[in-house]
């Protein structure tokens, strides 16, 4: 790390002199006082550099891997630096060609393998890694040191705590290192919220030292967030003054965005849409016999080039549940419960299987007839857009026509979902209260009192998709449509039927 180090400012810019025996030597690069001297020099194994834009957070995280070059553990020490896709890494990559060279004359990068190489043995590889899927590029590889770059932007946190299994080394005494850096905002900004139990306090540059035991009572790596602010990087508003007014301007017209990324505020909405209300513990249930005296209905989104979803639920009357196991849990009257589920989807992200109206309705009543509750089921909401006629064609007709199935008469039924304006960001703000009705209310010991929604294990399509959808970047109160938000509309769809009273010109059923 660098000794006594003066600052001073020549010829228009910011620069550090390291003094010792009466002698000053100009500094190629030296942390800046705060948060970047923290980041730095941070024993914690897991730390999130997290903050404001412009404290110097990516310049700290390549140096942070550098000051263990040369120290004697050459080929040993190895570094990995993530991003979601590679043209991501575009930033970094250019501020290690500019530093490293001048830092390490020996040091060469190559192009091809995107990784930096040390004439002492050590290495810096850049990546990229998006699902939990993608670990699988890396398993059975070491890294002592990992970094993820812009920690928000990955929307939840699959990718980055399995990569965990690969930082490791057999050489005792090297340090084993997961750094981070973030601003709040984008589409993990719940998690990571959660995770780092920011915001650091008013003042102060450390967040709590986070220290916890997994299942077996074994130690987790311990993880602490440093908070940086653009007003530490002296340099940086040397240099160029104006650039408060560059965020602004980027920022303008979005509020939120402008109180993260100028004061690092992360008490904004921002985020996925549910990812701070879910709780699997608490909202994923055993699959269960529903209660004779419950309601069942059926909800329906269309889509062919797009996958459809078919949804079955069941309403508590407020009697108690049984589960297979023989645990018994109260309800409340209006509880859903997502019993089953059809989703229409090819293995290919968000494309559907192309099969015809009349082949789904009778997939519906197949699919009834094994559950046992076909002729019990109600009628729920289907995509309004199926019950507009174009051209003579009804979609919605050729859903609810008879046919023979098993060798009977058969037919099922549905009612369109509510398209009034301002319904869809309304079903949302629905399907958040339900979530956070299930949670337990700090100081509150007593029993639940609003219905709140549930899904059955075996509903693993909507598990998968509905509680990482993301917010729409212009719009925070409705969800990103050019996702995979199938399933989340149609379940839509059903907490607003279940909720509205038609006439009353209310919600029935909510805290509100």
């Amino acid at each position: 790390m660098i000794g006594l180090v003066d600052w001073r400012e020549a010829e228009g810019q910011l620069k550090a002199f390291v003094v010792s025996d009466s002698q000053e030597v100009e500094a190629i690069w030296a942390p800046q006082p705060g948060s970047q001297e923290e980041f730095m020099r941070c024993p914690a194994e897991e730390v999130c550099y997290e903050g404001t834009r412009g404290p110097g957070k990516t310049d700290a995280l390549l140096m942070d891997f550098g000051q263990h070059v040369g120290q004697g553990w050459g080929s040993e020490w190895r570094g990995i630096l993530f991003r979601q896709t590679f043209p991501q890494l575009t930033d970094v990559i250019i501020k290690s060609q500019k530093w490293f060279p001048q830092i390490w004359p020996g040091a060469k990068y190559n192009g091809s393998d995107h990784q930096w190489t040390w004439p002492t043995g050590e290495t810096l590889t850049f990546s990229y890694g998006l699902r939990e899927k993608d670990y699988w590029n890396y398993h059975g590889k070491s890294w002592p040191w990992m970094a993820f770059e812009e920690l928000t932007t990955w929307p939840d946190p699959a990718f980055f705590l399995k990569m965990f299994s690969c930082v490791r080394s057999s050489v005792a005494g090297m340090p084993r290192k997961i750094r981070t850096t973030t601003n709040p905002y984008g589409p993990g900004h719940n998690w990571v919220k959660m995770r780092y139990e920011l915001p650091v306090a008013p003042g102060e540059l450390y967040g709590p030292l986070i220290e916890e035991l997994d299942e077996d009572g074994e130690p987790m790596p311990e993880r602490i967030a440093i908070h940086g602010h653009l007003d530490e990087n002296r340099i940086l508003l040397t240099a160029d003054p104006k650039y408060k007014g560059k965020i602004r301007a980027a920022a303008k017209g979005n509020k939120a965005l402008l109180a993260a990324w100028m004061h690092g505020s992360w008490d904004i909405v921002a985020g996925g849409m549910f990812d701070d209300v879910w709780n699997p513990q608490k909202h994923v249930v055993p699959n269960f016999k529903v209660p004779s005296s419950w309601t069942i209905y059926r909800s329906f989104d269309w889509g062919s080039s797009a996958p459809f979803s078919v949804g079955w639920w069941a309403q508590s009357d407020g009697t108690d549940l049984t589960f297979p196991d023989g645990r018994c849990c109260s309800t409340v009257n209006g509880d859903l419960f997502r019993i089953s589920e059809w989703y229409g989807r090819d293995c290919e992200h968000n494309k559907g299987v192309k099969v015809s109206i009349h082949e789904i309705a009778k997939g519906i009543i197949e699919r009834e007839l094994l559950m046992d509750i076909y002729g019990r089921c109600k009628p729920g909401p289907a995509d309004a857009a199926i019950f507009k006629r174009e051209n003579g064609t009804c979609y919605a007709d050729e859903l609810m026509k008879p046919m023979l199935v098993d060798g009977k008469r058969r037919r099922i039924y549905f009612v369109s979902s509510n398209s009034a304006p301002g319904t869809r960001k309304m079903g949302w703000g629905l399907m958040r209260e339900r979530f956070m009705a299930v949670n337990p209310i700090v100081g509150h010991s007593g029993p639940r009192e609003f219905p709140g929604l549930f899904v059955c294990a075996g509903c693993t399509q909507f598990r998968r998709t509905v509680p990482v959808l993301p917010r729409k970047e212009n719009d925070l109160d409705d969800v990103d449509s050019a996702t995979e938000d199938h399933i989340a509309d149609e379940a839509r769809y059903t907490v607003v039927f279940t909720c509205w009273k038609p006439g009353s010109g209310r919600v029935s059923g909510t805290s509100s």
